[in-house]
């Protein structure tokens, strides 16, 4: 593609010819406000506010959507007339958005509201008039709708589409009644949603948000008959620093140990530990079905969104999931078994707690077969948003606390179970295994690179032993999709398959903290914050699973070897062929 001399606001630039303006205005160091826009995604111009005067257009453009053509253009993002009908766009979407910004979960992260702090738009009542009702839907396990905050910016309704190509969500009736809903006016609990949260993630406003625990888990940590522990997921150490201002892609380990345990949690333990354990099991699992050559390939299950995508949209290959729980869920049914039993604690008494990059763990906790000791393996889910509200809610300096460890024992892990946060990370983690397993060598390298990075899809080939192991990895559902309509085919012939429901894996979780698309469009955030993961799992001396002395001694002392009669108790779970859109 060849460059082409455009002018923007009297400054000369060379730009590739057919890129937008908005693309233009970066390489410029220009920015050009918006709010629909999704690069890639969602270029359809509909929030208009991204206008610009372009020289012999008799009309403002949309700069998300015209291109740069020809040597020569002139563009001027800022002139009076510019100025003036972002001004007046903002001033409309505010005539009918409920502006009850000082108690609105987005304040402060509102990229609504930066824009109206932004432009000195001080009348909201410009255009007063009918405003959309606030209605509530609550009817999904994970998160709520209002539609009164709403800016039919139809992210979210990429964001289901494109990244997961599912579409349960789309605009509903026409003109003023013009509202984001699903078909048939049913409630998001109703259809085949999956609860993955992107929708979430995406939306630029306080429309939508997950269902939150943060007083619930106040109250149990302030019950004096309550021992409260609280596992954190790996992939929240590389985000929660954003809530405070560190940069996309910075490790806050320790201080996210120091900050829980501030907050009052009886111990702080790292679900890191899980991860080990689900390796332990789930590289077992894949070795029988290997030499049996039965229910192939093997697909992992750690991602509850694919889980329940999986029973809705493939229930036959149910059949196919490993029958692992997530480590979450595993690690509520030891701390409520074996660590319960070894502190003597009525396991009725504990209260486990999960910070996850996750809504849909929210879904998972409720699920059947997630008891395994006549009670919730985990009793309440918090997003790494939602941590972040508790930390300020309670006065803790985050960036001041020094870094802690967490406890021994559920607070071991290793690298192997560090990188589970990251798309391949299972894939790998359970690799470093299975071959020393099968093999009964140590393995000279534990770097499987062929299934790291952000690509939607990954393949590699691997000779253990005698044999060659053919793996795939997908994140994002669109993406699972397209990996398992080859399987089903025959185009394809694997023989383990990792899949995470997010786009990049739980780096980019429905329950991160929310970047806005001015940053997202241009960082890839996905990349930035599995950085950290891999310097976390290269720094660590321990890089296997089978490597963990607590997973060696919980083993040795109490479960016996990974697939006993205990362990497939407490640690594995069954599944459900779902019809589409049926309830739950």
């Amino acid at each position: 593609m060849k460059n082409i001399t455009v002018k923007i606001n009297g400054v000369e630039v060379s730009v590739p010819q057919g890129v937008t303006i908005l693309e233009a205005a970066r390489i410029a160091h220009i920015d050009i406000p918006t709010l629909c826009y999704m690069k890639d995604v969602n270029e359809i111009g509909a929030c208009r506010m991204c206008v610009v005067e372009v020289a012999g257009a008799k009309t403002l453009v949309t700069a998300c959507v015209y291109p740069c053509d020809r040597d020569g253009m002139e563009i001027f993002t800022n002139t009076k007339r510019v100025i003036e009908a972002r001004k007046k766009t903002l001033q409309l979407m505010l005539s009918n958005h409920n502006c009850s910004c000082l108690s609105c979960i987005r304040s402060g992260s509102c990229e609504l509201q930066a824009l109206a702090q932004k432009y000195a738009i001080n009348d909201t009542e410009r255009y007063a008039g009918d405003k959309t009702p606030s209605k509530i839907d609550a009817s999904a396990a994970h998160m709520t709708r209002d539609n009164s905050k709403c800016i039919l910016c139809r992210r979210c309704v990429a964001a289901c589409k494109e990244f997961q190509g599912i579409g349960v969500i789309g605009a509903n009736m026409r003109g003023f009644k013009t509202n984001i809903g699903s078909a048939f006016k049913m409630g998001l609990g109703e259809t085949s949603c999956v609860s993955c949260g992107q929708c979430v993630a995406v939306c630029p406003t306080g429309a939508l948000e997950e269902k939150h625990f943060m007083n619930e888990v106040f109250d149990a940590i302030n019950d004096p008959d309550k021992v409260v522990l609280v596992q954190a997921a790996p992939a929240v150490r590389a985000a929660l620093g954003e809530s405070f201002g560190y940069p996309i892609g910075t490790d806050v380990q320790g201080k996210l140990a120091a900050a829980l345990r501030r907050l009052g949690f009886d111990k702080v333990f790292d679900t890191n530990f899980g991860a080990d354990l689900t390796i332990m099991e789930e590289s077992n699992e894949f070795i029988e079905r290997f030499k049996r050559g039965k229910n192939l390939p093997l697909i992992t299950s750690c991602s509850p969104g694919w889980v329940k995508y999986c029973e809705h949209y493939y229930p036959e290959m149910t059949e196919n999931l490993s029958s692992c729980k997530s480590p979450q869920q595993m690690f509520g049914a030891i701390a409520k078994s074996y660590w319960a039993e070894k502190m003597g604690i009525d396991p009725k008494k504990i209260v486990v707690v999960s910070v996850m990059p996750c809504t849909a763990k929210k879904f998972e906790i409720t699920r059947p077969d997630q008891a395994a000791n006549g009670m919730p393996d985990v009793d309440m889910v918090l997003t790494t948003r939602e941590l972040a509200r508790m930390i300020q809610w309670a006065g803790i300096e985050f960036d001041t606390l020094p870094d802690e460890e967490f406890d021994a024992p559920l607070g071991s892990g290793t690298g192997a179970a560090v990188i589970f946060g990251a798309t391949g990370g299972v894939m790998e983690a359970a690799l470093r295994t299975a071959v020393e397993k099968i093999t009964g060598e140590t393995a000279p390298n534990v770097d499987f690179k062929d299934v790291r990075g952000v690509e939607g899809i990954k393949e590699a080939t691997y000779k253990i032993g005698p044999s060659e192991v053919k793996v795939a990895v997908a994140s994002g559902l669109a993406n699972a999709r397209v990996l398992l309509d080859r399987v089903k085919s025959g185009e394809a012939d694997y023989q383990f398959i990792e899949i995470m429901g997010c786009p990049g894996g739980c780096v980019n979780g429905g329950g991160q903290p929310q970047v806005p698309y001015s940053v997202r469009n241009f960082v890839d955030i996905r990349a930035e914050r599995a950085k950290v993961l891999y310097e976390l799992d290269a720094n660590n001396p321990l890089r296997k699973s089978h490597e963990n002395p607590d997973i060696l001694e919980l083993y040795a002392n109490y479960l016996g070897e990974p697939g006993s009669e205990r362990a497939h108790h407490l640690l594995h779970t069954t599944y459900i062929k779902r019809k589409v859109n049926e309830i739950g």
